[in-house]
């Protein structure tokens, strides 16, 4: 019996408690943008010349902007999931008041993906040049989506 219970001590910790359907929500949806982030780090990091610029791999991450873009993300936006309703996410309310203006920015999210992707391996200036406007498109659903 004792040892029954010693090995329940050492395994309880590593439990956990069940996620709610919502913190699931959170998790997958900071992944998915965790993905967008890794991705753009590479034009970034290549722009900035803190990476040598490689053709192949702005291509590659091009590729999985666009890729990513495409995906549709309703799921990932399940009411009660804002900042107001959950610690461990930025997410502002006014997302689900204006889920219209959200799908119109990943609409421009998808469309600057596309001019990137079409540039993206032709040589760093061409990459660097399409960047702002992926970056801008990025920025703009922070600004109005996004708690700092």
């Amino acid at each position: 019996m004792r040892h029954v219970l010693i090995a329940a001590l050492l395994v309880a910790p590593t439990l956990t408690i069940a996620e709610t359907p919502e913190e699931k929500a959170v998790e997958t949806r900071q992944g998915y943008f965790s993905l967008l982030g890794a991705n753009m780090g590479v034009f970034a990091g290549m722009a900035k010349g803190q990476i040598d610029y490689d053709a192949e791999a702005a291509q590659n991450a091009a590729d999985n902007v666009v890729l990513l873009s495409s995906y549709n993300t309703g799921h990932l936006f399940m009411e009660g999931t804002s900042s107001l309703d959950l610690d461990n996410t930025r997410a502002l309310p006014d997302i689900w008041d204006d889920m219209a203006g959200v799908e119109a920015k990943f609409d421009n999210l998808n469309k600057a993906a596309l001019a990137m992707q079409a540039v993206a391996g032709n040589g760093k200036a061409e990459m660097a040049g399409a960047l702002g406007t992926l970056g801008g498109a990025c920025k703009s659903c922070h600004d109005d989506y996004r708690a700092d």
